[in-house]
């Protein structure tokens, strides 16, 4: 910047300090000046209210000094809340599979042209008739359960067409498509998908149940059961998931067919229902299941307790004693 630049840079400033009471004025709000160090205030047009302002410049003959262009201090604001207007929707990992046939099937059912496999054993129960108690039949009913006993295991169950054991072995398709294989396989041969829980919805009816079987036709369809394909399946119209009585009649399926949706649900988003009330194989039911877990980590916390305690009696002993 040259010496002539320099001379009428404080000229231009002036001038511009100039505009911007020009426009304040012109806005309506009026300029009360001070004597140099004192504050300055605005008086608000609408509100009739004096707001101290910072002095950065006031002006001179020939220089500016701070305290002619009046800047409004900000007001004073309350910290800014969110707040949502509806509820957020419950996050699940495991979306529904919608529009699917459902055939009913039970404990017992011998083969017909509809079935033909025998259902007296399950593809993880050889004795699934023993296990569950006597014959489940759909038509002598006592409200959800078979008439004349109290089933052994929980009378809500399902089938679904995917198999994660083969005759040797576990199948390598289980460790990469079921999603909670990691937390539960321990060896190979042993399924990871009996008893897990499955939420069935009709119309605005939702039924729990456990998956107790392989069907229906088909046992390696992971693409429908894990993914996002339809059913392989073309017999009884595309069927995709069998369904015991007490799950029929919850539901109200009018005969031995229905259209459903289905998911998988974790063990802590089953509701209170009659899904709860029996079987061995239901943790609601049996306690054995709750106090096995309680048990195990109570002992897992001991076995901690007592590693920290030799830990720190190792490092104390170690230690290089100070004189």
């Amino acid at each position: 910047m040259t010496a002539d630049h320099m001379a009428k840079f404080p000229l231009l400033l002036a001038a511009a300090a100039s505009l911007s009471l020009l426009d304040v004025r012109a806005e309506g709000v009026s300029v009360t000046t001070s004597s140099a160090g004192a504050p300055a205030t605005l008086t608000n047009p609408r509100t009739g209210q004096d707001v101290p302002v910072i002095r950065p410049f006031t002006s001179g003959a020939k220089h500016l000094v701070p305290g002619v262009l009046p800047v409004p201090r900000p007001p004073a604001t309350l910290p800014r809340v969110f707040a949502p207007t509806k509820p957020r929707d419950r996050y699940t990992r495991f979306p529904w599979k919608t529009s699917i046939t459902a055939t009913v099937f039970w404990v017992g059912e011998q083969p017909s042209g509809n079935n033909p496999t025998p259902n007296c054993k399950s593809a993880w129960d050889q004795q699934w008739s023993h296990s569950f108690g006597g014959y489940d039949n759909p038509r002598q009913r006592d409200g959800y359960l078979p008439k004349g006993f109290t089933p052994g295991q929980n009378p809500f169950y399902i089938a679904l067409p995917y198999n994660d054991i083969s005759k040797t072995g576990t199948k390598a398709s289980a460790r990469a498509v079921i999603p909670w294989f990691a937390k539960r396989f321990y060896r190979s041969g042993r399924t990871v998908l009996k008893g897990q829980w499955v939420a069935i919805r009709k119309n605005d009816r939702i039924c729990y149940a456990q998956w107790e079987d392989v069907g229906p036709f088909e046992t390696d369809d992971w693409q429908y059961v894990f993914g996002d394909s339809r059913p392989k399946a073309k017999e009884n119209k595309s069927a995709g998931i069998d369904v015991s009585p007490a799950i029929r009649d919850y539901l109200g399926f009018g005969g031995g067919y229905g259209t459903c949706d289905w998911r998988f649900v974790s063990i802590d988003e089953v509701p209170d229902g009659p899904w709860k009330k029996w079987g061995a194989n239901n943790p609601f039911a049996n306690s054995t299941f709750t106090k096995a877990e309680e048990r195990t980590e109570s002992e897992g916390i001991v076995k901690v307790k007592e590693l920290r305690q030799r830990l720190l009696a190792a490092n104390t002993e170690s230690e290089p004693s100070v004189e």
